[in-house]
């Protein structure tokens, strides 16, 4: 693939549309040949509208997700489970794990690491590890990493930054979280 990749790409901040802007650039990476891989961080369960169409992208573009994390919305009453316990670190260093595979493997052109950096903010991953892990990165894979709250180290160590900025947000008026929009 292009000589050119191998940046890390940073989407943090309080507004909406982190993991929507790396799956867009998934979307773009994929319309252009590319391998992409994304791993979720504290996303498990089957929530999340995304997945299915990721299934079936599999079998026709180089396309593959791993999930990790527990199941945070609860399936009978929908809210969402907030805290951190030794269960959900468990499943945190196993996800980091796996983006430690990847690089060893070397086997995509773009890996977005989907709240990895909200992992970070909840402490379920030592920031030390995490940059140790990003020294592993092939010098041509391209890396994006979304979620709030990304710590000042880990920016340092990006080669662009966007912070979504919420101005106004329909959560504030009572809206929950609305399937296919937000989930």
């Amino acid at each position: 693939m292009s000589s050119d990749l191998g940046k890390i790409q940073i989407y943090t901040g309080d507004g909406k549309g982190k993991t929507t802007a790396g799956l867009g650039l998934a979307m773009r990476a994929l319309g252009r040949g590319m391998r992409v891989r994304i791993i979720y961080f504290d996303k498990g369960g089957d929530n999340y509208g995304e997945r299915k169409i990721l299934d079936e992208l599999k079998n026709k573009f180089s396309v593959s997700y791993e999930v990790t994390g527990l199941d945070r919305i609860d399936s009978v009453t929908k809210v969402f489970r907030f805290g951190v316990n030794n269960e959900d670190r468990q499943e945190a260093i196993r996800g980091l794990e796996l983006v430690k595979k990847i690089f060893i493997d070397n086997d995509c052109d773009l890996l977005i690491l989907d709240e990895l950096n909200s992992t970070l903010g909840l402490k379920m991953l030592e920031v030390k590890e995490v940059l140790e892990v990003l020294d592993l990165k092939p010098e041509n894979m391209e890396v994006v990493m979304t979620g709030r709250n990304c710590p000042d180290e880990v920016l340092e160590r990006a080669d662009l930054v966007t912070e979504m900025k919420m101005i106004k947000h329909y959560f504030e008026k009572g809206v929950k979280a609305r399937k296919g929009i937000e989930f």
